[in-house]
């Protein structure tokens, strides 16, 4: 059975996700067999694993990292929030049921054996598990009902690290107040803390490090400085809040913020061109002077459509069709750009019929039935406008949705691999300048992503830097950093005592 070692946090955000990434790749750099573990996530950025099972992103970049294929077992259940303070639970990769916060806390307990289950497939598996918590250990009102945090480290009584982010001031009361309120025996399995996030010289912070080891009568790890300019993924939508928009670009795209937005890691690969300026938008002012406009997926078309209408941005982005700009839908967004959503089974809305954009001559219609893939799509025939009629061959992407659209006119042929079914996807408008369909990641192939900017401004003379180059390069760098600033003597003891079971 494999070694294990946890990393949690004294709150959200403090790094967690990364720095196990970052120790996915160190340790897979020494040849140690790790993969990366959390008992339940929150996430409406969602990977799709090879066997078509969801999983949140994060443990899909830290299985990147660690050079494994990612398995429903490395993140058993994921919550997808929705409307309503509700959460789709996805269970082992597929819809479990849709549950309201307070009644999901009180059935997290029938989920225990499922997590332990994926723990030990894992630990037969590999070497080393890595094991991310999630938010922070000792928010008293939910630990009765725990999972993901201390629960797990008891069960399997590894080390434990404790994680503080410097860089939201007060990293003293974050990690000795954690310490405090940690009861004695979960208390003995923090062997270590991590300070995050240190800007400028980390020697000014040698009397902290003292006042922490002291106080804390824990060792530090290490102090983490901060890594600026990671182009890794995101799966909190929280991060595009702090995302300053580029200043002068050839070329502007704007992105719907919508409320329930997913998988936004999408555009990703066009934050990454040159002189592109990506942007989120909420306010119809927002999208003058845009070039092209996008609607990302969503957890919730029929409410994010409604609030898309309350603000009037529905009427922005018309006027913006009108006057010959661009307008993109993927997933969700596509379904908007229709001219109706149906909803029999009220999958997601009590309303039988939704009017739609209208910008797109399709219809949709949900079903309780979700379509989940990794694939491989091409352009057929050639009859389409401007930059679709060169076509496209051997484009990567992944499905994740619960509708069914009907197209007269699709574009795209997904082939969802040997044993399932090859199918038409997608509808394009008569001059090429609105475009939709159900494929996310379509931006990460450079070739489709190059000519659709240069569709949008000929003159531009960009370059998409592709983002499997991008998304590694970053994890060395990270990896790197981690190196230098680690006890690596420390670690490795915690690992090699670490208990097998």
């Amino acid at each position: 059975m494999a070694r294990s070692l946890m990393v949690v946090g004294t709150s959200s955000s403090v790094g967690k996700s990364l720095l196990v990434a970052g120790l996915c790749r160190v340790l897979s750099r020494r040849g140690i067999r790790v993969a990366p573990f959390k008992a339940q996530n929150m996430s409406n950025n969602a990977a799709v694993c090879d066997d078509g099972g969801e999983i949140g992103r994060a443990q899909e970049l830290q299985a990147r990292a660690a050079g494994i294929r990612p398995t429903v077992a490395m993140n058993p259940v994921l919550l997808k929030p929705q409307a309503d303070a509700t959460s789709q639970v996805i269970v082992r990769g597929r819809p479990w049921t849709t549950l309201r916060a307070r009644d999901f806390y009180r059935r997290k307990r029938e989920l225990w054996s499922i997590v332990i289950e994926s723990l030990e497939s894992l630990q037969a598996a590999y070497d080393l598990i890595l094991i991310e918590g999630a938010g922070s250990p000792v928010e008293l009102n939910l630990k009765s009902s725990d999972i993901v945090n201390m629960a797990v480290a008891k069960h399997l009584g590894c080390s434990v690290l404790l994680v503080g982010d410097i860089d939201r001031g007060g990293i003293f009361a974050q990690l000795l107040g954690t310490l405090s309120l940690l009861e004695e025996d979960e208390r003995r399995l923090v062997r270590g803390l991590i300070v995050n996030r240190f800007r400028g010289d980390p020697r000014l912070f040698d009397d902290g490090v003292q006042i922490l080891r002291e106080r804390g009568e824990c060792p530090v790890v290490g102090v983490v400085p901060f890594v600026p300019d990671l182009r890794l993924p995101e799966e909190d939508a929280v991060a595009i809040e702090h995302r300053a928009p580029r200043g002068t670009a050839t070329i502007r795209i704007v992105v719907i913020r919508l409320p329930r937005i997913s998988n936004f890691d999408d555009f990703d690969s066009l934050e990454r061109c040159d002189d592109v300026a990506v942007t989120y938008a909420t306010r119809p002012e927002e999208l003058r002077d845009a070039d092209a406009v996008i609607l990302p997926g969503t957890k919730s078309t029929a409410d994010d459509l409604r609030w898309l209408r309350e603000r009037e941005l529905d009427l922005a982005i018309l006027d913006h069709a009108r006057r010959g700009g661009a307008v993109v839908g993927i997933c969700g967004g596509y379904q908007m750009l229709g001219t109706a959503i149906h909803d029999p089974a009220r999958v997601e809305s009590s309303a039988k019929t939704i009017r739609g954009l209208g910008l797109l001559p399709v219809e949709t219609t949900f079903r309780p039935e979700k379509a989940t893939a990794n694939v491989r799509a091409a352009v057929v025939g050639n009859q389409w406008p401007g930059w679709l009629a060169a076509g496209f061959e051997e484009l990567d992407a992944y499905e994740i949705h619960a509708g069914e659209t009907s197209s007269s006119q699709p574009w795209l042929r997904i082939d969802r691999g040997s044993e399932r079914e090859t199918i038409l996807d997608g509808c394009v408008g008569p001059d090429g300048r609105v475009w939709g369909c159900y494929l996310h990641g379509l931006f990460q192939n450079a070739g489709f992503c190059e000519a659709w900017l240069r569709s949008l401004a000929p003159s531009w003379q960009g370059e998409n830097l592709g983002a499997t180059d991008a998304i590694d390069e970053s994890l060395d760098r990270l990896a790197d950093v981690l190196l230098a600033t680690f006890d690596w003597e420390l670690l490795d003891d915690l690992i090699k005592g670490s208990q097998r079971a």
